[in-house]
């Protein structure tokens, strides 16, 4: 990437390429029967793309595997460029210029994108590697262990900001009129929704408890910040206008509603696999439907400041950069995302849409939209800072 300065937030592009991957897996997790495991691996997969259920099937499950491929690479790539780009801008003391600052907390895009990295890693495992799910029991651990690591840094991190900036009183309330310190609540909602698989998946209760627990654990953390930061930043909003650059942070919500409910979910499914909860599908199409609402309202607040200051002519369409305009991407992801769980858990389980029926595929064309606009959004930014 050519840039003119380094900042941790260009460490969304890679988040925003790895969520790109898993938006193009929910295809296959909820179009292809996977009745003997949770979520479909290579075993399922492959019937479908060598053609035995037709060429025009076997065509779109080739289209989706590359999807993923693709978006994979440019994570795992983009993170490995932020890292080398980081290192030097520790090293060479560039760091000291958001130490002490509001914007330290744009230091948890890291744990953030490798939350992301190790659900990027297990979906082209399930996806590419055969007989993986035979020793999935063993990988539990292992997610869990990476997890832990990345959550302990993500504590370490905002513990640090918190000490050099809020009870030092260095934190700048005047120029607190964005949601940028949500990229806080970002990152540990990735992490509580990363607990909850092994949490929901596992058939060994004490991996399955040890997952649910953290997930809980990082949740609540989230859910109190959240109400925190949206109280300061909206008060400063009012009373001081939002700045171009910073108008995606607007959007910032939808990707936090989206891993809120799919932990809520994975809670669920966990709850019922071993703590003998009853499955509510009503409970879904509840929580769902609402947090799909909310995603709607802050969609179309963003979208409309956004169109009014034109931040797309400028930095998108335009010569403006900045790594800001990267969290475009997290919004569209995580609402085509949770348009799969709402369609699927929230209709189909309730009865209130037919499976595979012309209707359900209607209902899913804005959310296959939403996900075209962003994949054409994420090349527009992979091209201008190329």
């Amino acid at each position: 990437m050519k840039i003119d300065k380094y900042m941790p937030l260009y460490f969304l592009s890679s988040l925003g390429a790895g969520g790109l991957s898993v938006s193009f897996f929910m295809a296959f997790m909820f179009l292809i029967p996977h009745k003997n495991t949770p979520i479909p691996i290579f075993e399922t997969i492959l019937p479908y793309a060598i053609g035995e259920h037709g060429i025009l099937i076997s065509l779109s499950t080739i289209f989706i595997i590359l999807g993923i491929i693709f978006f994979s690479f440019q994570h795992f790539k983009l993170l490995i460029w932020n890292f080398k780009e980081y290192n030097k801008f520790k090293n060479n003391g560039d760091i000291n210029s958001i130490l002490g600052t509001n914007n330290q907390i744009s230091l948890m895009t890291i744990p953030l994108t490798l939350a992301m990295t190790v659900n990027v890693a297990f979906i082209l495992g399930a996806v590419f590697v055969p007989g993986l799910w035979g020793v999935v029991e063993y990988l539990f651990p292992l997610a869990l262990l990476a997890f832990l690591t990345i959550g302990f840094m993500a504590i370490k991190l905002f513990l640090q900001y918190f000490n050099e900036v809020l009870l030092q009183n260095k934190f700048n309330i005047e120029a607190n009129n964005n949601f940028g310190q949500l990229i806080s609540v970002f990152a540990f909602t990735m992490l509580a929704v990363g607990f909850a698989a092994p949490g929901a998946m596992s058939h060994n209760i004490i991996i399955n408890s040890i997952g649910l627990f953290f997930c809980l654990f990082f949740l609540t953390i989230s859910l109190i910040l959240l109400i925190a930061y949206f109280a300061s930043g909206f008060k400063g909003i009012l009373k001081n206008g939002i700045s171009i650059e910073t108008t995606p942070t607007l959007w910032i919500f939808i990707p936090i509603f989206t891993l809120i409910g799919i932990s809520l979910v994975r809670l669920e499914f966990g709850l019922i696999h071993h703590f003998e909860l009853i499955k509510s599908p009503t409970y879904f199409f509840f929580l769902i439907s609402s947090l799909i609402s909310a995603q709607i309202f802050f969609g179309l607040i963003g979208y409309s400041v956004m169109k009014k200051v034109d931040y797309f002519k400028k930095y998108i369409d335009g010569n403006e950069k900045s790594p800001v305009s990267f969290a475009l991407i997290c919004p569209g992801v995580a609402f085509s995302v949770l348009g799969w769980f709402l369609i699927n858990f929230g209709f189909v389980a309730n009865g209130i849409v037919e499976k595979y029926s012309i209707f359900y595929f209607i209902l899913l064309l804005p959310f296959i939209y939403i996900q075209y606009k962003t994949i054409k959004t994420f090349f527009i930014l992979n091209k201008k800072f190329n």
